[in-house]
């Protein structure tokens, strides 16, 4: 299996034109060598791993100060699509990745009435006014790329006329849509986004924070340069999207004394093959049912991704593997699942499951024979320390691992085959049970009582290991086998017909309820994280209970993708 293209551990991180930027503002002196970032979502969902990219670089620069700061900000202004559980969620995402804002938690809510009286202050000064057109005559009279805009019939209302409307607005006085507030720039502008943008609307719902304290609320193109600037942001990092607004972000902030002035930077937003980047469409997905939540280990949501067994760890490397540009481009998600394999393997403690048991008789041991043998939970590393495993007369295997008609170059059990048992003995195969249906329910084996350990005590070569459970010592549990939610590389392409949910993986899931585990991985809490020798890297799942623990594939040993494709 070749490796993705990338970074591989010991090489430098790709180039952060950002963190360029800022070492040479502290250099410079700028700002007196302050750094102060924020990370500004909005609470309208949960946040994906695109956000995460956006938490580790505005974290990150703000480190690169010796007094920097990172504040985390909830961009609230549309209270129709806001609630506290994405509040409550955003907050754990952010801590989970490693990150600490302390005492710095805003929102913008919290400047509603500052926001209002800065807009009171803009009207004295001739440069807003409240517009009485409705919002598709204002759209008309905006123009496009190539039709200048009109000025609106209301632009020259005097400065007392537009004062005492606001306060009506505010008063709530006006059904929705009736006005809204402009900034006066150019409606002749070349720039569509300065010909006197939307700043407040009128929206009669109940705010997740102020309750029906207001029903005027400030449009996002005004809100958010007015809060960083409130909270002393030098670096407004954010995506390309919004390149095209930035003349706005200082139009607003220049037009009052603010110190420092915030500037906008933008850089390229990450975009994963097999994956939707979208809240819009992820909510879509929860809300029709295709999965079953937020959460669900299937999503690219930092919350999906933790149940799933993601460590905070692998998703910091793989950000800073993939680096910081101002151009878009789509990152392989073999990147993100290689960083990944990278941290579990080298944290992760070796133990043994049977997903798909076949019943295994050691017809030699006794009934009640119990052989004790030592298992490291690490090969390679005795920090991690072992556990003991008892071999039973009967014992689990995966049904994988037995062929009745061998092919070339199998190395696994078959009749009149030995193969060594993980840690415990060398076994042969002498006969295969079926039952009426011609299925094989059982195997019956004999094992060298001189073999106990695995070693063959005259030196003979066994190729075939596999992995085993007693029968007798080990757990029942649920499994559920996830992998990736797309079987399109490109689950947008608009050259493929159909709606993107049509590409969606059906085998994505498959929920195991028969698995075999060995005994020290009955006990294991929630988000624990292991390996299972042979099959891949698996995480205790919230559902798990003392009587049925549930464990999730996180991702399996290799890439089995690759070949998928070269296969088909």
């Amino acid at each position: 299996m070749s490796e993705p293209k990338g970074k591989t551990e010991g090489q430098e991180n790709a180039p952060n034109f950002i963190h360029d930027l800022v070492r040479a503002d502290i250099e410079s002196g700028k700002h007196g060598g302050r750094v102060v970032t924020r990370f500004p979502p909005e609470p309208n969902g949960y946040l994906h791993i695109g956000h995460a990219k956006s938490i580790c670089l505005n974290f990150t620069t703000a480190e690169l100060a010796a007094q920097g700061r990172c504040h985390l900000r909830f961009d609230d202004t549309n209270p129709e699509a806001e609630d506290t559980e994405y509040v409550d969620s955003i907050r754990e995402d952010v801590r989970w990745l490693g990150f600490d804002w302390g005492s710095h938690e805003y929102f913008a809510s919290d400047y509603f009435g500052r926001l209002y009286d800065c807009t009171a202050d803009l009207i004295k000064r001739g440069l807003a006014y409240v517009d009485s057109q409705s919002l598709e005559e204002i759209r008309e009279r905006r123009g496009d790329f190539y039709k200048p805009g009109v000025n609106s019939p209301f632009r020259d209302r005097s400065v007392e006329e537009n004062l005492a409307l606001l306060a009506k607005m505010r008063a709530g006085e006006f059904d929705e849509g009736a006005h809204v507030v402009r900034a006066k720039i150019d409606m002749a502008s070349k720039d569509v986004n300065l010909r006197d943008p939307l700043m407040y609307r009128i929206r009669k719902v109940t705010h997740h924070r102020t309750g029906d304290d207001w029903c005027i609320y400030p449009m996002y193109d005004y809100a958010h340069p007015m809060s960083d600037a409130f909270e002393g942001v030098t670096h407004s990092v954010c995506t390309l999207e919004f390149a095209h607004h930035n003349p706005l972000y200082q139009w607003f902030v220049s037009h009052f004394e603010f110190e420092p002035i915030p500037w906008q930077y933008e850089f390229a937003r990450l975009n994963l093959t097999y994956t939707v980047m979208s809240k819009r469409l992820l909510k879509r997905l929860v809300e029709e049912g295709h999965v079953q939540g937020w959460d669900d280990p299937r999503m690219p949501t930092i919350a999906g991704m933790r149940r799933r067994g993601y460590t905070p760890a692998a998703i910091r490397r793989f950000a800073e593997r993939i680096g910081v540009s101002r151009r878009d481009s789509i990152v392989d998600v073999g990147l993100l699942e290689h960083a990944l394999r990278e941290d579990l393997n080298a944290t992760s403690p070796r133990t043994m499951a049977v997903l798909r048991p076949l019943k295994l008789v050691i017809e030699n041991l006794p009934e009640g024979d119990e052989l004790e043998v030592e298992a490291p939970f690490s090969p390679d590393d005795e920090n991690f320390g072992s556990r003991r495993l008892r071999l039973t007369r009967e014992v689990f295997i995966e049904r994988d691992d037995f062929m009745e008609e061998p092919i070339k170059k199998w190395f696994r059990l078959a009749p009149g085959k030995e193969v060594r048992l993980r840690y415990g003995a060398l076994v042969t195969c002498n006969e295969v049970i079926k039952d009426e249906a011609g299925e094989i329910v059982e195997l019956r084996c004999t094992w060298d009582p001189e073999s106990l350990g695995g070693n063959a005590p005259d030196g003979r070569k066994v190729r075939g290991t596999i992995h085993w459970v007693s029968a007798k010592h080990g757990v029942d549990a649920e499994v559920r086998l996830y992998d990736r939610l797309f079987n399109e590389e490109n689950p947008l392409d608009e050259l493929h017909a159909g709606d993107f949910t049509a590409r969606i993986n059906p085998s994505a899931l498959e929920v195991l309820n028969n698995a075999k585990l060995e005994p020290s991985l009955a006990s294991r809490g929630a988000g624990e994280r292991v390996q299972f020798e042979r099959l891949g890297y698996f995480v205790v799942d919230p559902d798990t209970t003392a009587e049925r623990p549930v464990y999730n594939r996180t991702i399996q040993l290799k890439d089995s993708w690759s070949k998928l494709v070269k296969k088909n």
